[in-house]
């Protein structure tokens, strides 16, 4: 239950904009002073950001997405201001977007969401739980907008790192696209060398009716692609006189923490992804509207190809077994193993709105259901190509329900916003042992996991203009958590996680200046709760038939943080300048560290940090024209994220905060040099971060998260009024940059678009 102070802070924060309501109310007679122009970088014209934009805000639309080589919808954000998004390959299903000092792998810090429903998957906070990207594919996306921070009480904690809101196409009249591409990946890493190729085709129709209130939308899209390796297997010291077979091959990469021989690559991703998406539309006759969405999304994974560089007498690859080198040194080789994924996911959403008594209203209903999940993975090599044993993972009832309200209104100078929204997160996991992995021969129940979530938040947001050259905003959220039915089980045994109840308040301030001609400035300032998901709460193993209270920590706290940030934008003509600087104090970070748990024992598990601290300044230039048909939008960051406090691990305090690179530049140029025609170069830079807590792990190869500089380029012709030809190039120089998995090395694409 929340403090009498907290009560008390919740009260006065949800009563003052009432207050400022009733005082502006009596004098809605009198001229208004209507809030400025807002702050927006890198700023699309062609729509209203879907976000209350404060602090750094970013709206990138068409006129950026024409300079991309998008293959994937989370490609479109690549060059915005101190940003990433870990992808790893084409397909890659473990994209976590980054903002600022936050880690590559703090999923549950960010929060997205598809024409407003949430595709944010809060069952996990790592590289295992990104936002469902694969819901929208590159052709159906209209905008993007994307806020750093939690600086709007609309949002709960998860938008402590920021918020990134896709919307797709609405139709405006009868319309057809179709978009073909085929991509290409020379690889070479230690013995692999090969070319990977892939290909999407996307396409889709929409229809509004004339003079009549229906419009709908459908629209389908298949990818198939090959990654590269994103693992590789090392061998481990054998001791004994047992026999070993003699081999040759194998690497020694002194850049590895183990500088043991790398012996294999683990099989290449074969991703096969379909989608098929419905938008339907209804607008009323007087002013209310109704929209439906609902997709299907199906992957298939076949990861049956790893590759020995190991050989034999006879030639023949050896991947697993004692094996003696050419020198004389005896070794084990193991952990090589093949593995088949089925899994098939919904989202189906309703949203309502229109004007009532005077407010703008509108209600939203999503549920995001992961129908099917199969994995099949082998025990071994040899069982894998044998059909020997294995294990069989298996989803139970995953997926999550979301419900948003809002009211918005206008009285004078005043804009109010009262709502709530909450999210229900749910969870199971069942795991077997089978004697047959690939057909899942005679499974035996091994384990179960499950468990859920549930949070509900009240806020209110105003925006107040005190004068022409000065906007005053502010709210406040009270937020209730619940964390339930948590339980592990294996064949004997089953034991429950106690219930947890949790409340927080949340206030938000900010204002909005004109300071003189052609310079604005903002400032805002915020405060966070974000609470612990199903898989950061219930882990741990079972002993004797109970929960082992020293395999997680049963008194995980919820992370907290202040957030600030200070814009400065200035204008010359066609060209803006923003200087951005931000500050963020979190105390119980929640992260997967290695420390002494209440017992004294070493762990690694989800821990809290005391305090981490991250500030930076941030350079932001967009320009238009500035030769004939030349577009250029280009940033520059630099952040300091440190761990101030760490008592489970105080090795990690004073030590820059493991993933956050102390620079990070993004950049894209684009110039349409004749009428049909367009080029454009992309840059995206990150200095070379500390790979652990410590900071004792610092490399460039696998394992490591390293320094990288990747150019882009892409050229563009429209062959006819509807037809458009592309070819592009990521990676041109051919970077070889590794996020503990390697990213991408060259990948050329080839595009051909049709619109009606």
């Amino acid at each position: 239950m929340p403090s009498r102070l907290s009560r008390v802070a919740a009260g006065l924060c949800l009563a003052a904009p009432l207050a400022l309501l009733s005082a502006t109310a009596a004098a809605q007679e009198q001229l208004a002073v209507r809030p400025m122009e807002e702050i927006i970088v890198v700023g699309q014209r062609q729509a209203p950001i879907t976000v209350e934009p404060r602090g750094l805000s970013v709206s990138l639309g068409p006129e950026q997405f024409d300079a991309v080589n998008a293959v994937n919808v989370e490609d479109l954000m690549k060059y915005a201001p101190n940003f990433f998004v870990r992808k790893r390959f084409i397909g890659d299903l473990n994209g976590v977007p980054g903002f600022r000092g936050t880690h590559s792998t703090q999923s549950a810090r960010t929060l997205v969401l598809v024409d407003g429903f949430l595709v944010s998957n809060f069952l996990g906070n790592s590289f295992g739980f990104p936002p469902k990207w694969g819901v929208v594919g590159p052709g159906e996306a209209r905008q993007f907008d994307i806020v750093y921070g939690p600086y709007s009480a609309r949002h709960p904690g998860n938008s402590m790192g920021g918020v990134v809101s896709i919307t797709t196409r609405e139709p405006v009249g009868t319309e057809a696209f179709a978009t073909l591409q085929g991509f290409a990946q020379p690889y070479e890493q230690y013995g692999t060398d090969d070319t990977y190729l892939g290909y999407s085709a996307e396409a889709g129709l929409g229809w509004r009716q004339q003079d009549g209130p229906w419009n709908l939308r459908l629209s389908a899209r298949r990818l198939e692609n090959e990654g590269q390796p994103m693992q590789w297997r090392q061998l481990t010291r054998a001791t004994g006189p047992a026999p070993a077979s003699p081999v040759t091959g194998g690497f020694v990469d002194n850049e590895l923490v183990s500088k043991t021989p790398v012996f294999a690559a683990d099989s290449p991703d074969s991703t096969v992804q379909d989608q098929l998406r419905a938008r339907v539309g209804y607008r009323f006759g007087d002013g209310w509207q109704a929209d439906a969405l609902a997709i299907l999304w199906t992957v298939n994974s076949d990861q049956t190809k790893p590759e020995s560089y190991l050989r034999d007498a006879a030639g023949t690859p050896v991947y697993q077994g004692r094996v003696r080198l050419p020198d004389g040194s005896l070794w084990t080789a193991n952990g090589v193993t093949l593995s088949l994924s089925e899994r098939r996911e919904i989202l189906a959403g309703v949203k309502l709105s229109g004007p009532l008594a005077g407010w703008d209203l509108r209600a939203a209903l999503s549920r995001f259901r992961v129908d099917r999940l199969e994995t099949r993975t082998s025990s071994n090599h040899q069982a894998g190509i044998s059909n020997g044993a294995g294990t069989l993972a298996r989803q139970g009832d995953t997926g999550w329900w979301a419900a948003d309200v809002l009211a918005e209104r206008e009285f004078g100078s005043l804009d109010l916003a009262l709502g709530a929204n909450g999210m229900w997160y749910e969870t199971s996991q069942d795991l077997f042992n089978t004697t047959a992995w690939r057909s899942k021969a005679a499974p035996v129940f091994s384990s179960r996991t499950a468990g859920r979530t549930g949070q509900v938040g009240a806020f209110v947001d105003a925006r107040y203009a005190l004068s022409d050259h000065l906007t005053l905003t502010g709210g406040a959220r009270l937020d209730r958590w619940r964390a339930e039915d948590g339980l592990l089980a294996n064949a004997s045994s089953l034991a429950t996680y106690p219930t947890r109840r949790d409340t927080a308040v949340s206030p938000t301030l900010g204002a909005e200046w004109d300071i003189a001609d052609g310079w604005q400035a903002q400032l805002s300032l915020a405060t966070a709760t974000r609470f612990p998901t199903v898989g950061e709460l219930f882990q741990g193993r079972l002993v004797d038939g109970q929960l082992d209270p020293g395999s997680f920590d049963p008194g995980l706290k919820p992370e907290e943080s202040r957030d600030a940030n200070l814009l400065l934008r200035r204008s010359f003509g066609d060209v803006r300048v923003t200087g951005s600087v931000f500050w963020q104090r979190a105390e119980d970070a929640i992260f997967s560290q290695q420390g002494f748990n209440q017992f004294g024992a070493v762990t690694t598990s989800f821990k809290n940090i005391d305090v981490v601290r991250q500030w930076g300044v941030e350079a932001i230039v967009e320009a238009v024209d500035i030769l004939p048909g030349l577009d250029l939008d280009a940033n520059l960051a630099w952040t300091d994220a440190e761990t101030l406090r760490n008592r489970p691990n105080p090795a990690a305090e004073g030590v820059q905060f493991p993933r956050i690179p102390r620079w990070r530049a993004n950049a894209n140029a684009r110039w349409r040099f004749a009428e049909d025609w367009l080029a454009s170069l992309g840059l995206r830079y990150a200095s070379r971060p500390n790979s652990n807590l410590e900071g004792t792990q610092r490399g460039d190869s696998f394992g490591y998260t390293s320094e990288f500089l990747i150019l882009d380029a892409k050229l563009s012709w429209d062959v006819t009024d509807q037809a458009r030809l592309s070819l592009g190039v990521d990676n041109l120089a051919n970077n070889q940059a590794w996020v503990f998995h390697p990213y991408p090395q060259r990948t050329v694409v080839l595009e051909l678009g049709w619109r009606l």
